[in-house]
C-alpha cells in the first residue's frame, strides 16, 4: 500500500519507473570491471567508471520523467474525497460519471471512447499501458491508462458505484 505526502493511502499506485533502474548500468559496468581485473592485463579504470555516470546520469532523466508524466494514483476512501492522478493530471472521481467496459478486439467498429482524449499531458496512451474508458459528467470520454488496468478498472467502478 502506497502513502501520499498527504498522508492519504492510495487505492491504487503506479510509480511510472522505479529507481532501482538507475542502478542497472554502474552495476553492469562494475562486473565488466571485475572480469576486466580477473582476466586480462587492460583493465579501464577511468572508462568504465565514467561510462557507469553516464549511464545513471541518462537513466536518472528518463526515471525522473517517468515519474513525473506515467504515474498513476487513485487516493481517497470515499467518492466525495477520491482523485485520480494520472501523470500531473488530476480528476477528482466526483466527475466520474462511469467507468466503461473493457473495448473488444475490432478493427471495423471502435468504441467511442478508444478516440477520446487520454488524460494527463501525453498526447496518446503511454507505451506498456492499457486504457480504461471513462465517461465524466456532461458526457465527455476521456481515458485513463496503467499498466494494470483490470485493477485500475476494478477500483475505479468500487468508487463510481457508490
Amino acid at each position: 500500500m502506497h502513502v501520499t505526502s498527504e498522508g492519504l493511502t492510495s487505492r491504487f499506485y503506479e510509480p511510472g519507473a522505479r529507481w532501482r533502474t538507475v542502478a542497472f548500468g554502474p552495476v553492469f559496468c562494475a562486473g565488466g570491471l571485475a572480469v576486466e581485473v580477473a582476466t586480462g592485463p587492460v583493465v579501464h579504470w577511468v572508462a568504465l567508471p565514467v561510462v557507469a555516470l553516464v549511464l545513471a546520469g541518462f537513466t536518472w532523466v528518463m526515471v525522473v520523467a517517468a515519474r513525473r508524466h506515467v504515474s498513476v494514483e487513485l487516493t481517497g476512501a470515499k467518492r466525495a474525497d477520491a482523485v485520480l492522478r494520472s501523470g500531473p493530471e488530476e480528476r477528482p472521481s466526483s466527475e466520474i460519471e462511469a467507468v466503461l467496459p473493457p473495448a473488444v478486439d475490432s478493427w471495423d467498429e471502435p468504441q467511442r471512447w478508444e478516440s477520446a482524449r487520454p488524460l494527463g499531458e501525453l498526447a496518446n496512451v503511454p507505451r506498456g499501458r492499457t486504457a480504461v474508458g471513462l465517461r465524466l459528467k456532461g458526457g465527455t470520454f476521456v481515458r485513463a491508462w496503467a499498466k494494470d488496468a483490470d485493477l485500475l478498472r476494478v477500483r475505479l467502478e468500487e468508487l463510481v458505484s457508490r
